[in-house]
């Protein structure tokens, strides 16, 4: 599997056993990442697809460990007393603490975390996921280089 029409087509057939509908595919060098949406139009979940295999599940990391809908400690009760500005400055924030001259994206809304693109001179150069509840920041660090995305 190697193009984002075929990672959608194997995010296609995931998204369908839980009655959700794939938004944005991203492919990086070590993995395809896929959006899962409600029917409604709302951020749901985030998926990964093996580029060797076509194996398809949760995201490791903050999907699967933060969404309080999809994820493991699914509770169904997402309790955000940190908003997406919030979500952002504290990223931005976490990444200047480390030094990085990344700067980050908008803040797109999961069940209980907040998921943005950081940026290289306004290019997308990987992503990072930030707690609505604690603020604590999750980088995404098993993606790899990115290559392309594909919107819906």
């Amino acid at each position: 599997m190697t193009t984002l029409d075929q990672a959608r087509q194997r995010a296609d057939a995931f998204a369908d056993r839980l009655d959700l509908r794939v938004g944005e595919v991203m492919q990086f060098s070590k993995n395809f990442y896929a959006e899962l949406e409600t029917p409604g139009g709302k951020l749901a979940t985030e998926i990964l697809v093996d580029p060797t295999d076509g194996d398809t599940g949760i995201e490791y990391g903050p999907a699967m460990m933060w969404n309080t809908d999809y994820g493991m400690h699914g509770s169904g009760r997402t309790q955000t007393p940190i908003s997406p500005d919030q979500a952002q400055e504290r990223a931005q924030q976490w990444l200047r603490d480390r030094g990085s001259d990344l700067t980050v994206g908008e803040a797109e809304a999961f069940p209980g975390y907040y998921t943005l693109h950081t940026l290289r001179d306004g290019k997308i150069n990987g992503m990072l996921s930030v707690n609505a509840s604690t603020g604590a920041v999750w980088p995404h660090t098993w993606h790899g280089t990115y290559i392309a995305t594909s919107e819906h």
